[in-house]
């Protein structure tokens, strides 16, 4: 009788022992479905200033899904603007026809299905026509709910008229963006950030050149790990953006030179926004193909994209990226 109380006693045993084995194993199973889980993106674009964007799109789809993090569809408003060359040379499977105009026109049918994504990457810019009503309400629910964003250079021109997307980019120009929309916002030499109320137009650059990105934040999971200072490709360098600029941080700068008709400021280059329980990465870089080609753009852009959808970067910090003196650059490869 004792023998077959200590086998009972070890067979409970046993199976108490699987049982916990096996809780391990889907737990085990689960934290690994979730670090391999694909980010659901959405590319938005149509109407932009910069004729690059159809291309811009493309690489950006391209650069973003060889990452094997995420998979990513484009919605394309009905009406472009601008880029009517490219958008057939860097045709996009799966998007309906669209029509080029002269002047940008609002589309009434614009309605992506945001639940369906995790993350948004806004390619639309300056002078682009309003979303309908319902979309805009659909995306502010989206962010709010805690979808993830990313908004990159002309993207900030865009939308002036629409008070949530400006919280969302928290600083902005053109648009007859002024001081009713907020403050602008800088360092001065002193490493101390600025909120000057002072009246003026939102909105500025001088040419085209190479200028250094200097970080801000050197433990976001964004900027760790990179140079504290580093080169970026030839591109517009942004000044003088103003906006509500509430719940955000500004991660890296670039200072704006008086030889390049700058504000001689340190103005905001990469910054992070919350909007509800969303997350928003802001990046000023980015006019046209060459600049997206440069190392130091995608990887804070991808970077950038990974921590909006999710909180976390796993990214690895690629060995060619830009020096404090020297610029790093790939060729787009399809």
């Amino acid at each position: 009788m004792g023998q077959n109380i200590i086998m009972g006693t070890l067979g409970k045993f046993w199976v108490l022992l699987a049982a916990l084995m096996i809780g391990v194993t889907a737990t085990s199973q689960s934290k690994s479905d979730m670090k391999t889980k694909e980010i659901r993106t959405l590319i938005v674009d149509g109407q932009n200033n910069h004729e690059h964007w159809p291309k811009i799109s493309y690489m950006l789809k391209t650069e973003m899904e060889k990452t094997g993090l995420f998979t990513v569809d484009v919605a394309r408003s009905a009406f472009t603007w601008q880029g009517d060359d490219l958008i057939s040379e860097y045709k996009i499977e799966g998007l309906p026809e669209t029509q080029a105009l002269k002047e940008p026109k609002a589309d009434p049918n614009y309605n992506p299905d945001f639940s369906k994504y995790d993350l948004v990457v806004c390619n639309f810019g300056w002078n682009a026509a309003p979303w309908p009503e319902k979309t805009k309400k659909a995306f502010e629910k989206f962010i709010k709910k805690g979808g993830g964003l990313v908004v990159f250079h002309a993207a900030d021109n865009s939308f002036p008229d629409w008070e949530a997307y400006n919280q969302m980019i928290g600083i902005g120009g053109w648009g007859d963006r002024t001081e009713k929309d907020g403050p602008y916002v800088y360092y001065n030499d002193a490493g101390e950030l600025i909120r000057d109320t002072s009246p003026g137009k939102a909105g500025a650059h001088g040419p085209q050149h190479e200028y250094t990105i200097e970080i801000r934040n050197t433990e976001h999971p964004i900027t760790k790990g990179l140079p504290a200072k580093w080169l970026h490709v030839k591109d517009e360098l942004y000044d003088r953006l103003r906006g509500p600029a509430e719940n955000m941080e500004v991660l890296a700068t670039a200072y704006s030179s008086a030889e390049f008709k700058g504000t001689e400021r340190h103005e905001p280059a990469l910054m992070v926004l919350e909007y509800g329980k969303g997350r928003i990465f802001h990046n000023i870089m980015g006019h046209a193909d060459y600049s997206v080609e440069g190392v130091g753009f995608l990887t804070s852009m991808l970077r950038g994209a990974e921590w909006a959808a999710t909180g976390e970067v796993t990214q690895k910090i690629p060995e060619n990226f830009p020096s404090e003196n020297e610029t790093s650059s790939e060729k787009f490869q399809r």
